[in-house]
C-alpha cells in the first residue's frame, strides 16, 4: 500500500494539469445535473403542492348565467363540485397598470379549489368591496393588501384585502385574465358563471368533460380548462431549462467518461516500462489495475464533492430562476437523495468507463517485449552508389522518399505523401500528416473522443442562434405583432382603427377576435382566432403548407394538430357556443402561445358564419426602431382609458436564463475537450520518441521535428471539428425542432449556427491544439541522445 501511494503521488506531481482539468470537468458535469434536477423539481412540485393543498378542481367549466349547473353533481366520477360562482369579465387598474380579470363571486372560502392565502385575509362582510387577488395578478398590478384598484367606466373601486395562490391558470397579459375573488355584492352584474369538478380519477378528465357537455348542451359551454393545461402553464419554461441542462449534462458526462478512458489508455502506453517495473518488484495485476482505477476515481470523487458543495452553498445566491429553483429544491422531499445519487452515479459512470483501460494496464507483462530495429533506408548497393551533391533540402527529400518503415509505430509513406515531398512541401508537415493517419483505429478513436464535446458545443451554438432569432426576427417565429390592443364597450371599430392608424410608428393594424371553441368529441377547448381581413391579411409564420386565402381556410398550430390527430389538408369541425364552424387546414403555423392549440383564420371567415362578430382586439405591427412600450403608453393616453394596450410577450424573454446555462455548459465542454487534447498530445509525443533517431539521421532540425507533432495534433483536431460540424448541425436542428413539437410550437424554429461562428470554433480548436502541442513537442525534439536511446529501448 505504501508503494502504491508513493507511485500515485509521483504520478500526480507529473500530471498535475491533467488531474486539475479532470476534477474541474467532473465538477461542471455534476453541477449541471444537479441544477437540471433542481429546475425539474421547481417546475413541477410547486404547482403540485398548491394543487394538493387547495384540493384543486380537475376541470373548470365556464358557461352562461342561465345555465343550470346543479345537474353536474350527479355525474359519475365526480368527487366534489366547486361552485357554481357568478363571474364578470372586467379590468382593474393600479398605478397606471391595467389587467383583464375575472371577478368571481365567492360567498365563502371554497372547499374545492381553495385559494391559499399568502398575504392579508379572506373576504369578510365588513368589507363588501374587498377582493382577493391571485398572486401572479397581484405581482402584475404591483398591488397588495390595503391597495385600491379602479374598475372601468366609473363602476367604482375595490380594495385588496388578500393575495392567494391558486392551482388554476395564472394571469398572462393579453392571453389569460387574472383571477379575483369577491363577495357577491361586488359582482352586481354577472355575465357568466363557472363551476369546478374534482374527479375521483384525474385520468378520466376527457370523459368527464364529454359527459358535462352532453348534460349541459353544446351551446351552454363557453370554455373548458383542465388541470393538465394549468400545470403546463405553471411549469412554463422551467421544464425546458431542466431538459437542456439534463441533456447537456448527460452528454458531457459521456464525453468526460471517454476522455478519462482515453487518458488512462494513453498513459498506459507511455508507462509500459514503469508498469513492468511495478510488476517486477511484486505488484500483482489486480494491484496495478487498482492503482489507475482508484487514482481516477479519486479525481471524480473530489470533483463531485466540490460540485455538490458549490451547488448547495452558492446555488441559491444565483440571481433569477436558477437561484429560485435551488432555494425551492432544498425544501422538497427528494433533495437529500438527489444530492447523493447524482454525484455517486457520475462517479460510478466514470469508474466504469475507466475500468477497461485500467484492466489493460494489468495485462502488461513484467518484462517488455523486444522491439524490432528500424528497417534500413536502402540496400547497400544503393547506399554505396555515389550521389551528386544537391544541397541539404534535396538530400532530405531523397531520404524521406526512401523512408518506408523506420519503426513499427509508423507505416510506409503513401504515394500522395511522396509526391508532396517531391513538390517541396515541408518535411514536418508531411510527416505530421503521416503520423496522424498511420494508425487508423487509434486515430479514429481519438477523433471520436474529441469530436463529442465539440458536437455538443455546436448544438449549444445552434440553441443560442435560435434564441437570437426570436429577438431579431420575431415575425418568423410566430410573433409578427409587437402590440395587442383590447377595446371596451362604447368605442366603434372605425374609431379604434382611425386612432391606431394615426400613430406615426404603427405600420399595420390587424383587427381580430379570439373565442374558445369545443373540439370534436367535446373533451377540451381550443382557441379559434380570426385575424386580418381580405384587404389586410395577417402575416402568419407558416412552417408547412400555405397561408389561408379563400373562405373557410385556416392555419393551425402543432399543438392543435396533435390534439385532434389531423394533418395539413384535413377539414376540422368545432363548436363556438351553439354555432358549428368547419375549417380547412391549409397550413401549419408556428404558434408559441396556448401550447400551440390555436387555429387561425381571417375575420371575414368568422363573420360569414356569424355576422354579429365585431373586432375585440387589434394586433399592431410597428415600424422598425419603434419602442413598443412608448407606443403603448401613447395609444393608452389617446384612447382615454378605453383601450388596453399590451406589448406582445416574446417567448425568448422567458428563456433568457438559458443563455447563461448554455455559456456555462460550453465552458464545461471546453474543459473536457482540453483534457482530450492534452491526452492526444501526450500520446503523440510519446509515440514520436522512437522516431527521433530516424528523423535526426535524415537531417531534420529540432524545429522541423517539433512541426511533425504539431501538424499531427492539428490534423487530429481539424478532423474532429469537421466531424462535429457535419454531425452536430443536423443533430441540433432535430433536437430543437423536437422540443418545439413537444411544446406545441411546432418544428421549423431551429436555426443553424452562423458560418462565421463555426469557422471561429474550428480555428480556435485547431490553433489551440497546435499551440498546446508546441511546448511538449519542442521539449521532446531537444531531448539528449541518451534519453532518446533509452526511450527506443
Amino acid at each position: 500500500m505504501r508503494a502504491t501511494l508513493r507511485w500515485a503521488h509521483s504520478d500526480l506531481r507529473t500530471h498535475r494539469g491533467e488531474a486539475l482539468f479532470l476534477v474541474l470537468a467532473t465538477a461542471g458535469i455534476v453541477m449541471s445535473l444537479l441544477l437540471a434536477t433542481a429546475l425539474f423539481g421547481y417546475a413541477t412540485n410547486p404547482w403540485q403542492r398548491t394543487f394538493t393543498q387547495a384540493r384543486g378542481a380537475h376541470v373548470w367549466l365556464h358557461t352562461g348565467s342561465a345555465t343550470d349547473l346543479g345537474k353536474l353533481r350527479g355525474v359519475d366520477g365526480v368527487e366534489a363540485v366547486a361552485g357554481p360562482y357568478a363571474t364578470n369579465a372586467t379590468t382593474l387598474a393600479s398605478r397606471g397598470t391595467r389587467a383583464a380579470v375575472e371577478l368571481r363571486a365567492t360567498p365563502e372560502l371554497p372547499r374545492v379549489g381553495r385559494p391559499l392565502l399568502t398575504a392579508g385575509h379572506w373576504l369578510a362582510p365588513g368589507t363588501p368591496r374587498g377582493v382577493v387577488l391571485e398572486s401572479s395578478l397581484a405581482r402584475a398590478l404591483l398591488a397588495g393588501p390595503g391597495d385600491t384598484l379602479s374598475l372601468p367606466g366609473g363602476d367604482g373601486k375595490v380594495t385588496v384585502v388578500g393575495v392567494a395562490d391558486s392551482p388554476e391558470d395564472r394571469y398572462r397579459a393579453g392571453e389569460q385574465p387574472g383571477l379575483v375573488w369577491a363577495l357577491p355584492a361586488a359582482v352586481p352584474h354577472p355575465t357568466g358563471q363557472v363551476v369546478g369538478l374534482r374527479l375521483v380519477d384525474p385520468a378520466d378528465t376527457d370523459y368527464a368533460v364529454q359527459r358535462a357537455v352532453t348534460i349541459l348542451g353544446t351551446g351552454a359551454i363557453g370554455e373548458v380548462s383542465t388541470w393538465q393545461q394549468a400545470r403546463a402553464a405553471a411549469q412554463g419554461d422551467n421544464r425546458l431549462l431542466g431538459q437542456v441542462l439534463g441533456l447537456f449534462g448527460l452528454g458531457a458526462l459521456i464525453a468526460a467518461g471517454f476522455a478519462v478512458h482515453g487518458a488512462i489508455a494513453t498513459r498506459i502506453r507511455g508507462h509500459l516500462r514503469d508498469i513492468s517495473v511495478l510488476k517486477a518488484i511484486g505488484f500483482t495485476p489486480g494491484q496495478v489495475v487498482r492503482v489507475f482505477l482508484c487514482q481516477h476515481i479519486a479525481y471524480a470523487v473530489f470533483g463531485a464533492l466540490a460540485a455538490s458543495a458549490v451547488t448547495e452553498t452558492l446555488g441559491g445566491l444565483v440571481p433569477g430562476r436558477l437561484g429560485d429553483a435551488v432555494r425551492m429544491w432544498r425544501i422538497l422531499p427528494g433533495h437529500t437523495a438527489a444530492q447523493s445519487v447524482i454525484p455517486a452515479g457520475a462517479v460510478l459512470f466514470i469508474a466504469a468507463t475507466t475500468g477497461l483501460a485500467a484492466w489493460r494496464a494489468g495485462r502488461v507483462p513484467p518484462v517488455p517485449g523486444t522491439r524490432p530495429a528500424p528497417t534500413a533506408w536502402s540496400a547497400p548497393s544503393q547506399a554505396a552508389r555515389p550521389v551528386p551533391h544537391r544541397g541539404p533540402s534535396t538530400a532530405t527529400r531523397r531520404a524521406l522518399r526512401r523512408l518506408i518503415t523506420p519503426a513499427r509505430s509508423r507505416g510506409p509513406l503513401s504515394t500522395v505523401m511522396r509526391r508532396a515531398i517531391d513538390v517541396g512541401v515541408p518535411a514536418g508537415l508531411v510527416l505530421g500528416w503521416h503520423a496522424a493517419v498511420a494508425r487508423p483505429v487509434r486515430s479514429l478513436t481519438t477523433v471520436a473522443r474529441l469530436a463529442l464535446p465539440l458536437l455538443l458545443i455546436v448544438v449549444a451554438m445552434s440553441a443560442w442562434t435560435t434564441l437570437d432569432r426570436f429577438h431579431s426576427e420575431p415575425q418568423k417565429v410566430g410573433v409578427p405583432a409587437a402590440l395587442t390592443v383590447h377595446t371596451h364597450h362604447g368605442i366603434s371599430d372605425a374609431d379604434v382603427r382611425g386612432l391606431l392608424h394615426r400613430d406615426p410608428q404603427v405600420a399595420a393594424v390587424y383587427p381580430g377576435v379570439e373565442v374558445a371553441a369545443l373540439v370534436p368529441g367535446q373533451t377540451a377547448t381550443i382557441v379559434l382566432s380570426g385575424l386580418g381581413t381580405a384587404r389586410s391579411p395577417y402575416p402568419y409564420a407558416v412552417a408547412e403548407g400555405r397561408s389561408p386565402r379563400a373562405s373557410d381556410e385556416a392555419v393551425a398550430g402543432q399543438g392543435l394538430l396533435d390534439l385532434l390527430n389531423v394533418r395539413v389538408g384535413d377539414w376540422v369541425r368545432m363548436t363556438v357556443g351553439d354555432q358549428p364552424q368547419i375549417l380547412h387546414i391549409v397550413g401549419r403555423s408556428i404558434e408559441p402561445e396556448n401550447a400551440g392549440r390555436v387555429i387561425s383564420t381571417s375575420l371575414d371567415t368568422l363573420r360569414e358564419n356569424d355576422p354579429r362578430i365585431t373586432p375585440a382586439l387589434y394586433q399592431l405591427r410597428l415600424r422598425p426602431g419603434a419602442d413598443p412600450h412608448t407606443v403603448a403608453g401613447r395609444l393608452t393616453t389617446a384612447g382615454h382609458d378605453q383601450l388596453d394596450v399590451h406589448a406582445v410577450t416574446n417567448p425568448a424573454d422567458e428563456l433568457s436564463p438559458l443563455r447563461g446555462v448554455v455559456a456555462g455548459l460550453v465552458l464545461v465542454l471546453a474543459l473536457i475537450g482540453l483534457v482530450e487534447l492534452l491526452t492526444a498530445i501526450g500520446g503523440s509525443v510519446r509515440e514520436s520518441e522512437r522516431d527521433l533517431l530516424a528523423l535526426k539521421a535524415i537531417g531534420l532540425s529540432p524545429r522541423q521535428i517539433t512541426a511533425v507533432t504539431m501538424t499531427a495534433t492539428g490534423c487530429t483536431a481539424l478532423a474532429a471539428f469537421l466531424a462535429a460540424a457535419a454531425l452536430g448541425v443536423p443533430v441540433a436542428l432535430w433536437l430543437i425542432d423536437q422540443q418545439g413539437v413537444s411544446s406545441g410550437i411546432g418544428a421549423g424554429i431551429a436555426q443553424r449556427p452562423p458560418g462565421a461562428l463555426l469557422l471561429a470554433l474550428g480555428a480556435a480548436t485547431v490553433l489551440g491544439a497546435v499551440a498546446l502541442a508546441a511546448l511538449p513537442a519542442a521539449r521532446a525534439a531537444r531531448r539528449r541522445l541518451a534519453d532518446t536511446l533509452a526511450a527506443v529501448a
